[in-house]
């Protein structure tokens, strides 16, 4: 039995969902996926290990919060951290991570996990549009397809994420590529073929047979992602299209080594603050 079959799902649409709806589908989501979602992505994941999305791409390797040897005693925040996987691995990189959550289900998996490795890092359960922390709280903050495309208002994380970060301090986080939205969910060759306006903003959602959402997605153009940074008063350093490694055969959903070598699949935002 799936998380569809469990929560009920009869349909797909796109249609405007107001931010109650949206919360508390992603909310029940999450919890009633977090045991199918490790199932199937845990390995590829890793226990303790910063993977920035399905092309495989590393913090290890790309750096995107600062150079080797640099984060040892930061206060780093992540934000939709899911099990909490990359914070465990900067925990190992001698920094000092919080990692939060608007699932108990995630956050279940991440005390497990914290078990098994023997590194534990602290959890919060919040939602990103209204971070539980004071201003000034964060060296550098990042999520790696949390939270951002689950909110309706995701401009509010933006602005409250630039809130808790310290001055010159790093927002880093990857979504879909949002050239996404115009092509069919699908990893073979009918996904190939823009079939949606990429201008139209509308949530993916996912409904039971009373018509209430089950799951949201939102969609934002390149655009509006970097209006929203401007307006919570961060620079954009940097855009991280990663492209399909040669060597991976794997498919997560929609992705897949086909459609990866043709259109990019994630986008990586690299922002400091603007605060001094």
């Amino acid at each position: 039995m799936g998380t569809e079959s469990e929560l009920g799902t009869v349909g797909v649409s796109r249609r405007a969902v107001d931010a109650a709806e949206s919360a508390r589908a992603n909310r029940r989501w999450w919890d009633a996926d977090a045991d199918d979602y490790h199932a199937e992505h845990g390995d590829f994941l890793g226990r303790a290990d910063f993977v920035w999305g399905p092309e495989g791409l590393r913090e290890e390797q790309a750096r995107l919060l600062g150079p080797a040897g640099s984060l040892a005693g930061r206060q780093i925040l992540e934000v939709g951290a899911g099990s909490a996987m990359c914070s465990r691995w900067l925990a190992g990189q001698g920094a000092r991570p919080v990692a939060l959550d608007v699932s108990a289900g995630m956050l279940r998996h991440a005390v497990a996990a914290g078990a098994e490795t023997g590194t534990r890092v602290p959890l919060v359960q919040a939602d990103a549009q209204r971070l539980p922390f004071g201003a000034g709280s964060f060296d550098l903050a990042f999520s790696a397809f949390g939270a951002v495309p689950f909110v309706a208002d995701s401009a509010a994380v933006m602005a409250e994420v630039a809130r808790v970060l310290r001055p010159g301090g790093r927002w880093v986080f990857a979504v879909s590529h949002p050239i996404r939205w115009a092509f069919p969910d699908s990893p073979g060759p009918d996904g190939l073929t823009a079939t949606m306006s990429y201008f139209d903003r509308s949530p993916y959602v996912e409904f039971d047979a009373a018509g209430e959402a089950t799951y949201v997605e939102q969609h934002r153009t390149l655009g509006d992602r970097v209006r929203e940074l401007v307006a919570a008063g961060l620079t954009l350093l940097d855009l991280i299209e990663p492209e399909w490694p040669d060597e991976l055969e794997r498919e997560w959903g929609q992705w897949s080594p086909l459609r990866g070598r043709l259109l990019p699949g994630t986008a990586i935002f690299v922002t400091e603050s603007r605060r001094t």
